[in-house]
C-alpha cells in the first residue's frame, strides 16, 4: 500500500500562484511514475503534469511553461509549482503513484483561482 497526502491548496487571484506539494509513504517502489491531475466539477479528470524518478516530465499543454513538476526523491515527495495562474485552473488536484500495475490515488486538494 502507499499513502499519498496532497497539501499546498487554496484560493489564489488570477495571476497569482501555489506550490502543491504530495507526500507519499508505505511500499514505495524506487522505480516509479508520480503525477498531477485535475478534476474540474462535471469535467473528466486529466493529467496536469507527470515525472519520473529519473525526472523525465510531461506536461499538459494548458499548463507549459506556468506549471513545474519536481520531486526529491529523498523524500518521497513531489512537488507542483503552479505560476500565472487562470480562473480555468480551478479544480481539486489529485497526487499519483504508479508502479506498474500499482496505482494510488491522494485525496486531492482544492485549488480556487479568482479572476
Amino acid at each position: 500500500q502507499v499513502q499519498l497526502v496532497e497539501s499546498g491548496g487554496g484560493l489564489v487571484q488570477a495571476g497569482g500562484s501555489l506550490r502543491l506539494t504530495c507526500a507519499a509513504s508505505g511500499s514505495i517502489f524506487s522505480e516509479n511514475v508520480m503525477g498531477w491531475y485535475r478534476q474540474a466539477p462535471g469535467t473528466k479528470r486529466e493529467l496536469v503534469a507527470s515525472i519520473t524518478t529519473g525526472s523525465d516530465t510531461s506536461y499538459a499543454d494548458s499548463v507549459k511553461a506556468r506549471f513545474t513538476i519536481s520531486r526529491d526523491n529523498a523524500k518521497n515527495a513531489v512537488y507542483l509549482q503552479m505560476n500565472s495562474l487562470k480562473p480555468e485552473d480551478t479544480a481539486v488536484y489529485y497526487c499519483k503513484y504508479t508502479h506498474i500495475w500499482r496505482i494510488y490515488w491522494g485525496q486531492g486538494t482544492q485549488v480556487t483561482v479568482s479572476s
